[in-house]
């Protein structure tokens, strides 16, 4: 009964460092845009960090939907190997980031088409800060339903 309740807690935490990581890279995105776009931190514009409210939810459904499998290949992989690393969460992000430009690529759709070399990088960076807040949220305990409770292990 106590590993069933072990894989729950570890299943929500992993749901949580998931939407963690899926808000910390549209973030980052949405930062990107606006600096690109000429909004400094020195002089804010009301207007677009208001908008970062509903922007940054909002693009964070989408990174959720488009990193969905990759991102489950890589937190299954994680966990069962036990790796509680950043870097190894970091590279884990920009891999996921590189699934998701080839499955673009693949679409074929010119609307959906991402061609500029800075937005691609863009992408890959925000890849890369998800899985760095992954870690920070749910990957420094990756593997820790595997250990045996202390209680199951007195004779």
């Amino acid at each position: 009964m106590r590993r069933i309740i072990a894989y729950l807690i570890r299943f929500a935490a992993i749901l949580v460092g998931y939407v963690v990581a899926s808000l910390a890279a549209s973030a980052f995105l949405n930062v990107l845009v606006l600096a690109h776009l000429g909004y400094t931190p020195a002089d804010p514009e009301p207007t677009a960090t208001a908008s970062l409210y509903f922007s940054v939810p909002f693009v964070a459904l989408f990174v959720a939907y488009f990193a969905f499998m990759p991102a489950a290949v890589v937190i299954l992989i994680a966990e069962v190997l036990g790796r509680r690393d950043w870097l190894f969460y970091a590279l884990g992000g920009a891999v996921i980031a590189i699934v998701f430009l080839g499955f673009v690529h693949n679409l074929g759709d010119a609307n959906f088409d991402i061609t500029e070399t800075n937005a691609r990088l863009a992408v890959i960076g925000a890849g890369m800060v998800g899985g760095i807040f992954y870690w920070l949220s749910a990957g420094r305990w990756a593997g820790s339903w595997r250990r045996a409770p202390l209680l199951d292990a007195q004779p």
